[in-house]
């Protein structure tokens, strides 16, 4: 059975628990001849990860004890009921016993589990074995995987694919928001074994997730790629340019480019943007001013009062388009990515 501390002194709750901290408990709990019996469903990386936390353990509150076999008796439940009557029938027999809150929260985690388990032999390939992997699978199989691993991974991948397939791949990963049957069939045929979803579709993709890989593969692809994008789709290609820049990645021009915007933005403007910023960015902007101009723009903030977020963020857009109008004008550069080209 599990070590037990009579008293929470390094103040551990189940809320900054890990899924895998939790797990290991679950299995200390169950004592040596259970959990060796768990341990055969699990991969060689999980054993690893758990018996490391497990190694670590130094004693848990009985409260955290309690929670945890808890969760696991819920999970294990909203799972039956899944497979029972599906979602909509977990999710009713959860909220008349726990509430709604309660429910969502369970079946939300129950989701995650069940979600694209197959991907998890690709956590630790080789960027070259995950590209001579992909090369020749089809736009909509490739975009899929690059979904399921990280986004330098995927940058990687996406930046050895030819032009037109770069723009195919991303195209349909920041459209993609559910997964068919006949999608996972596919992948499933790829990837050479098993599979396991949740009964009906799973939430992934997106364009934050194509803005992610975007952001480090590099200006030569972005660019390209968003060009084919606009296309088709520019309102998409647009939403996705607006997310690999936030107002806040103005701290990353150079002094000239930051120059060349201000001279583009009003006052009054800049001091709104500047408003709900970080101080870093707020210093870089101000150092690239005239001393008068850096203290007419400190006045106006400090005399502005509270303003809706909502404005603040309308003018940092404004601020933003400026800036994607000026690197489209070759007048200055947004890098992203790694460019080892020299010019």
């Amino acid at each position: 059975m599990a070590k037990v501390a009579k008293q929470a002194g390094n103040e551990m709750s189940i809320g900054n628990l890990s899924g895998t901290k939790k797990a290991a408990i679950f299995l200390v709990s169950l004592g040596a001849g259970a959990s060796s019996k768990v341990y055969k469903y699990l991969t060689e990386g999980e054993v690893e990860r758990v018996s490391r936390e497990i190694a670590m353990m130094d004693g848990v509150p009985s409260s955290v004890l309690h929670e945890v076999n808890q969760e696991f008796h819920q999970m294990v439940l909203a799972q039956q009921y899944i497979a029972a009557g599906g979602l909509q029938y977990a999710q009713e027999v959860l909220e008349a016993a726990l509430g709604e809150g309660k429910a969502m929260e369970i079946l939300k985690r129950v989701e995650r589990a069940l979600q694209i388990k197959g991907f998890n032999v690709l956590e630790n390939v080789d960027t070259n074995q995950l590209i001579a992997f992909l090369q020749k699978e089809h736009p909509q199989t490739i975009a899929l995987v690059l979904t399921q691993v990280t986004p330098v991974q995927a940058a990687n991948v996406l930046t050895e694919l030819s032009p037109q397939v770069q723009v195919d791949v991303m195209y349909r990963l920041s459209q993609m928001e559910r997964v068919s049957p006949e999608t996972i069939a596919a992948v499933e045929k790829v990837l050479e074994s098993r599979i396991d979803f949740s009964s009906g579709s799973s939430q992934i993709g997106g364009v934050q997730t194509a803005a992610d890989i975007l952001n480090l593969v590099g200006q030569r692809f972005e660019k390209n790629i968003l060009a084919g994008i606009a296309k088709e789709n520019p309102d998409l290609a647009s939403e996705i340019k607006n997310l690999m820049f936030v107002f806040e990645d103005v701290v990353n021009l150079d002094d000239r480019s930051i120059q060349k915007v201000l001279r583009e933005v009003d006052n009054k403007e800049l001091a709104m943007a500047l408003k709900a910023s970080s101080e870093e960015l707020k210093s870089k902007i101000l150092a690239n001013m005239s001393r008068r101009a850096a203290e007419m723009i400190e006045e106006e903030i400090d005399y502005m009062g509270p303003v809706r977020l909502r404005e603040v963020e309308e003018v940092q857009q404004r601020v933003i388009d400026i800036i994607r109008r000026l690197e489209e004008e070759g007048q200055i550069v947004i890098t992203h990515g790694s460019e080892d080209q020299m010019v």
